[in-house]
């Protein structure tokens, strides 16, 4: 067979792909090259990535025999780029303009159609890799490149952004408002008084009904005709780590494990320039080709969404998922997420993956929150989904459309709930977030404290995304419409709002059912004379319900029925949460902008054993 044929499966031969074709003449090996271009046939990707990610040979060696080919010089190491550099124009493009003295004035890094393109017209530049080329941009400005990983929102759309000053104007006048407030109830009619309290039991049912109702819906069947191999797109993972080496090696594992063409893989970590540790163990882990380190120059504020917005325009998939560093997402997820893709509407712009607490057995606190985690991602989620109403995201297991997630300007690097925001954000530019029936397992932390902080974190976010989108109320509502408005209240505010009250109001209903239950009803005195207790009393049992309903519902499609009993404990459970919204207030206050680290790879249960693998 010829060096610049490869065999079918029919036994005839076909000629090599020009972006491959050229190795046979400098003694690359046959069979590998055509091994590439059978991989690159199936899966309809050009043969040099296949080749690369693939591991047929090295990044380096590929494009030093480019080089040579092409009859110019190979530049390995660190590069001096020179004036016109731009981020990420550069990258984008693969090309970048060289530091005197120079063998060229630009240096390449092309990759798929443009190589194929070079070796046809010749070019008079150098070459280089396109790791040694990102790196060498990143060096350039990496100054440039934070500032646009913090402020890229807020220069663009500064309404939708929170924004990277003080909250304490805001802050001050809503403490105003609520001082005045209560002043003013010592001044107001008891009636008058009775009045507003039953409103707002009224309000707070309306908040639980969402939750109650989700308990009706059945998940959206699956596409009946998946995607081949070559219709698939390719498709981005990126995932924030910061000072997660001792979970690398699971996640490197968990990640390499994809039911995807590896020649449509693009992985990208993403970690701090000064983040010696997990450096360190990423290259211990002797990752795959297709696997991509990301260093972000440091920077304020030292969050996931500023890491995840460094990396967003290096993106090369028309579809993109974020994952948390604990993640180990099913291998089939990324094909079934951009099947469903291909057959969702275009205003599908996101799809939110079901989150399944693994190390549940660790205790009952992991016990509840990986009930919670049923509750939310198994029914609230789908029914909401199905609605088409706003949802708050869950932050990893999230897939994009990544043109959209381009066009609302990526994440607000300056909220700590990032992901709730983008969900509201989605559902105001008119796309709205489907739901993906794929498991990914994740380790919740199983001491009191580091559960604190991070559910202290998740209220502070809440609270955050609040004001943002509550700068124009008006436009909101009209964006979101009636029933998007009401979803949004009572899912963004409204969870932050009824977890600092929930012992107050849950308690005063408590008490009026147990009058009741002892005593019946008061006296006759008239519809309004016995709202305020009939609505209290309404309100406990809707309270009860909401709760126990879809986390009993989420056990029960999950398969736990060991996790039943459990399930009255989350009364108790939500008390947890209630402290966790009082120290997110009084955080909001002190740290607005402090990202509290949750640390990974402490489980020790495992129920899939999916969180011991690696």
């Amino acid at each position: 067979m010829s060096l610049l044929s490869f065999s079918t499966t029919g036994g005839r031969t076909a000629p090599l792909p020009p972006e491959i074709a050229f190795l046979a003449g400098q003694g690359f090996d046959a069979g590998r090259l055509a091994e590439a271009a059978a991989l690159a046939r199936a899966c309809g990707s050009d043969a040099a990535t296949a080749l690369i990610h693939a591991d047929l040979i090295s990044e380096e060696a590929y494009y030093r025999a480019l080089a040579a080919a092409l009859g110019v010089p190979f530049l390995a190491g660190r590069l001096r780029l020179g004036e016109g550099t731009r981020y990420p124009d550069s990258l984008v493009a693969g090309l970048a303009p060289l530091a005197p003295p120079r063998p060229a004035a630009f240096v390449g890094a092309p990759r798929g159609p443009a190589i194929a393109a070079l070796l046809r017209e010749g070019t008079a530049m150098a070459i280089t890799t396109p790791r040694a080329l990102c790196e060498a941009v990143f060096a350039e400005n990496p100054a440039g490149i934070a500032a646009h990983a913090a402020h890229s929102l807020e220069w663009h759309r500064p309404d939708w952004a929170l924004g990277s000053g003080t909250l304490a104007p805001r802050l001050a006048i809503a403490g105003l408002v609520l001082g005045a407030a209560c002043l003013a109830a010592g001044l107001i009619p008891a009636a008058l008084l009775i009045g507003a309290w039953t409103l707002v039991q009224l309000g707070f049912l309306a908040t639980v009904t969402f939750r109650i109702a989700a308990v009706s819906v059945e998940s959206e069947p699956a596409p009946d005709a998946p995607l081949t191999d070559a219709e698939l797109p390719v498709y981005t993972v990126l995932v924030a780590l910061h000072r997660e080496a001792r979970v690398v090696p699971r996640l490197a594992a968990a990640l390499a494990r994809f039911d995807y063409p590896v020649a449509k893989l693009d992985i990208k970590f993403v970690i701090e320039a000064d983040d010696a540790e997990t450096a360190a163990a990423l290259e211990a882990a002797a990752l795959p080709a297709r696997f991509e380190v990301v260093r972000v120059p440091a920077g304020l504020p030292r969050t996931k969404p500023r890491a995840l917005n460094a990396a967003l325009p290096l993106a090369r998939g028309a579809c993109l998922v974020v994952y948390d560093a604990e993640d180990v997402p099913d291998p089939g997820q990324l094909r079934a997420a951009a099947t469903r893709f291909a057959h969702a509407a275009p205003e599908t712009a996101c799809l939110q993956g079901r989150l399944v607490i693994d190390n549940l057995e660790d205790g009952r606190l992991t016990r509840c929150f990986a009930i919670e985690y049923a509750a939310l991602f198994d029914v609230l989620i789908p029914a909401l989904a199905s609605w088409r109403l706003p949802i708050p995201l869950g932050g990893t297991s999230t897939h994009f459309r990544t043109a959209v997630l381009r066009e609302v300007h990526g994440w607000d690097a300056w909220n700590v709930t990032e992901d709730a925001d983008l969900g509201i954000r989605l559902a105001r530019t008119g796309y709205h977030v489907g739901d993906l029936p794929s498991d990914t397992q994740e380790e919740a932390p199983r001491a009191l404290r580091p559960w604190l902080h991070q559910r202290t974190r998740w209220m502070k976010g809440f609270v955050q995304t609040s004001l943002t989108h509550a700068r124009a109320p008006r436009e909101t509502a009209r964006q979101l419409g009636p029933l998007g408005t009401l979803c949004a209240l009572a899912l963004v505010p409204g969870t932050v709002i009824s977890a600092l009250l929930y012992p107050f109001l849950m308690g005063r209903a408590a008490w009026d059912f147990a009058l009741f239950v002892a005593h019946g009803l008061p006296a006759p005195g008239g519809f309004w004379a016995s709202l305020p207790t009939g609505s209290s009393i309404t309100l406990f049992v809707a309270g009860i319900l909401a709760m126990l309903l879809p986390a009993a519902l989420g056990c029960v499609r999950r398969g736990w029925f060991d996790c039943l009993v459990f399930v009255p404990l989350m009364p108790l459970y939500f008390l947890l949460v209630s402290l966790a919204a009082w120290c997110g207030l009084v955080e909001l206050i002190r740290a607005p902008n402090r990202w509290n680290k949750t640390e990974h790879g402490l489980a020790r249960t495992s129920r899939s054993g999916a969180l011991r693998t690696g």
